[in-house]
């Protein structure tokens, strides 16, 4: 059974949830909360596997609510799904920042909705790689975050290759016939990475891989000087 919160200020958007997840076998919801504030004392009380919760919210926004759960070792099995009317914008990077497992839209198909939560449930993120792609084009305007690179000397050269490997959408399977390994020592070398960099998920890995500068992606520019569509990113060969 799949234990799920619902965290959202819309009265009528908790309860379509509700209805929703209710009527699946094996998901349970086990509360709602109307605020971050709420959704956090719930979570503690609760303990759910899952916890859908708005991006924002008053009182204290779904980021923040994010976080609180994310750094409190007491939750550390509570897996956040943050959900947004907007798509992929600065709020979703943020909350991925705060250690969300991966977003979903409001108006997503149900199918689809009760596909994320098993997949969430099951300690993966909720990371496509269209997602990934996405990512690729926030981070590569960015320079690097430097102070973000002092977990790389932890890891050995497999775990950096297949976080970098991560970083570009590949699944361990998709990693593992690259590296010409099996999936299940991909997945160990994904796991492993995610403990030394203190990563919840697949999610924040990604993050780190492009905010440390492990992976950068190369944009090239037009005539005018707009850029387009990002090629593969390009993997940081460190000198350890």
């Amino acid at each position: 059974m799949i234990r799920v919160v619902v965290v959202d200020d819309q009265a009528l958007m908790r309860a379509g949830f509700r209805a929703l997840l209710e009527a699946e076998d094996g998901i349970e919801v086990v509360g709602e909360a109307a605020d971050g504030e709420q959704g956090v004392a719930l979570v503690r009380a609760q303990l759910p596997d899952v916890a859908l919760i708005d991006v924002q919210m008053p009182v204290m926004t779904g980021i923040e609510a994010t976080r609180r759960i994310a750094a409190d070792p007491a939750l550390a099995t509570v897996r956040v799904v943050i959900l947004t009317n907007y798509g992929l914008d600065e709020y979703v990077f943020e909350a991925l920042r705060a250690g969300a497992s991966g977003f979903l839209l409001k108006d997503t198909d149900p199918a689809d909705l009760l596909q994320a939560i098993g997949i969430v449930a099951g300690g993966e993120a909720l990371l496509s790689p269209s997602i990934t792609r996405t990512l690729i084009g926030e981070f590569v305007s960015r320079p690097p975050d430097r102070s973000t690179a002092t977990g790389l000397e932890h890891l050995t050269r497999r775990e950096r290759e297949v976080t970098a490997l991560a970083a570009r959408g590949l699944t361990n399977e998709e990693i593992a016939a690259h590296m010409v390994i099996s999936p299940f020592t991909a997945k160990t070398h994904i796991s492993r990475a995610m403990t030394k960099l203190g990563a919840r998920d697949r999610a924040q890995l990604v993050v780190f891989a492009y905010e440390s500068g492990l992976v950068t992606a190369r944009v090239p520019e037009s005539r005018c000087g707009a850029q387009t569509h990002a090629p593969p990113p390009t993997i940081s060969r460190p000198s350890s």
